[in-house]
């Protein structure tokens, strides 16, 4: 039965007209799953990591900025937030979505580069008309190479027989994303890596775009051409709200290794969640040699080989009485351990402020954060890098919509602010100011200008 789902599988692709590279590496991983891999990392396959290169020991140096890109994932719609649309077309600071300050850090090192450093997007075929239209707001940016490339789309293959769903009231859920790990496959197959290194450019710094704090580091890209490390992860230290989340590790007999949650036998999930044990998390912040990144896919005809993460969900994830279907994924950051020579990177927290919650753009939106003058968003002096810590229960607070009827004003002022609960409907007025720790309860409503604290 698995032989005639992989057979549809592949021609469902074809009809798709999705290219061979990725339909090679979809092939891949099917015969990896029909043949019982589960693409598990048991703790005992594994070593922790103890010492990695110093973001603060490496040189103050510019590194070539004139060959490099800044490319970010922006396929992401938002649906943790109830969203449809690109998550970084969310507004980040007054007036300004996210790719708005993508593209002003991008200006700035322009501008200290003297150079036209290339602003590209991985988008998914949702979010690229939207993304591009943001982005034609910002004609400074043009550059001699396309401003996106759109990352592929796999079958949802249902649990019983791993044959390729069918769901003719809403075709669109027959398919998924295979992972941020397609970002390789579809640099190769949409010929944007060609046309990045026709262009002279040789590095990528990538991150995702949700992550404002992921900002190109010249002293990096000059440790990086220097050394000739052809990929690096920047990892930070792991903190209590980093222990559900993948962490780097060893291989017994050599090699870095990406270790994922659902990587993880569920025996071993205290092991992944000692952030003592496991010290580092991945940033999504990586840098790749463009063209080490051409030779491995020649040489692995077009299959990286990342590792397999199966993914069991339903056909529709909002309804979970839908048929359960196997999702296969990669992770980009698993390329450490395909790449003979990738390293990782300690670096500072602050290189790492993803907002993945209306509790994480609460916090960005106030002046907790700072918006420097290159674009930089980062935490106020005062509060001596620690984030204020913000809890809204989800009934009122997770859905976006529901979110910015709370705060029609702005955010409140959160500089110093230790935590904010809020549990239930309250309702914020201009120019509120949270200091301390504060717990609301709603129905309320705050007027303007109030001081809360306690």
């Amino acid at each position: 039965m698995s032989a005639d789902g992989l057979k549809a599988s592949v021609e469902k692709m074809e009809a798709e007209g999705i290219p061979k590279a990725a339909i090679d590496t979809f092939r891949h991983y099917y015969e990896q799953l029909e043949s019982g891999e589960t693409g598990m990392l048991p703790e005992d396959s594994i070593e922790p990591v103890d010492e990695v290169a110093e973001f603060g020991e490496l040189p103050e140096e510019d590194g070539p900025l004139d060959r490099a890109v800044v490319l970010k994932l922006n396929g992401g719609l938002g649906t943790s937030m109830g969203m449809t649309q690109a998550k970084s077309l969310i507004e980040a600071k007054p007036g300004l979505a996210f790719l708005d300050i993508v593209a002003r850090q991008v200006q700035a090192l322009r501008e200290r580069a003297g150079a036209p450093v290339p602003l590209v997007l991985m988008n998914s075929f949702y979010t690229r008309e939207d993304s591009l239209a943001k982005l034609a707001e910002h004609p400074e940016l043009e550059s001699p190479v396309p401003a996106d490339f759109v990352q592929h789309k796999e079958p949802k293959l249902l649990v019983d027989d791993l044959t390729p769903v069918e769901w003719p009231d809403d075709p669109a859920q027959e398919w998924c994303p295979p992972g941020h790990g397609d970002l390789y496959t579809a640099l190769l197959t949409s010929g944007m890596l060609d046309a990045l290194l026709d262009a002279g450019y040789r590095w990528a710094f990538i991150s995702n775009s949700d992550n404002l704090a992921a900002v190109l580091e010249p002293r990096v890209l000059a440790w990086i051409a220097r050394e000739e490390i052809p990929f690096v992860m920047e990892v930070t230290d792991r903190t209590e709200a980093d222990r559900k989340g993948g962490h780097i590790a060893k291989r017994p007999e050599g090699g870095y290794l990406l270790r994922e949650t659902a990587q993880t036998p569920e025996e071993d999930l205290d092991a992944l969640q000692d952030i003592s044990r496991h010290r580092y998390v991945n940033t999504n912040n990586l840098w790749v040699d463009l063209e080490a990144l051409k030779a491995l896919l020649a040489e692995r005809e077009g299959v990286l080989g990342l590792p397999l993460i199966v993914n069991k969900k339903t056909v529709d994830p909002g309804d979970k009485s839908t048929p359960e279907v196997f999702q296969l994924e990669t992770a980009m950051g698993a390329a450490i351990g395909v790449f003979e020579g990738a390293r990782p990177l300690r670096v500072p927290r602050s290189r790492f402020s993803p907002v993945k919650s209306t509790e994480d753009l609460l916090g960005l939106r106030s002046d907790a954060y700072v918006l420097t003058e290159d674009a930089r968003v980062e935490l106020d002096p005062r509060r001596d890098h620690k984030p204020p810590i913000i809890d809204l229960d989800d009934e009122h607070y997770k859905r976006l919509r529901d979110f910015e009827e709370h705060f029609p004003d702005g955010a409140p002022s959160l500089v110093d602010c230790e935590r904010l609960s809020l549990e239930g409907a309250v309702t914020f007025g201009r120019d509120v100011v949270v200091r301390g720790t504060v717990r609301l309860e709603g129905p309320k409503e705050i007027p303007d200008g109030e001081v809360l604290s306690g």
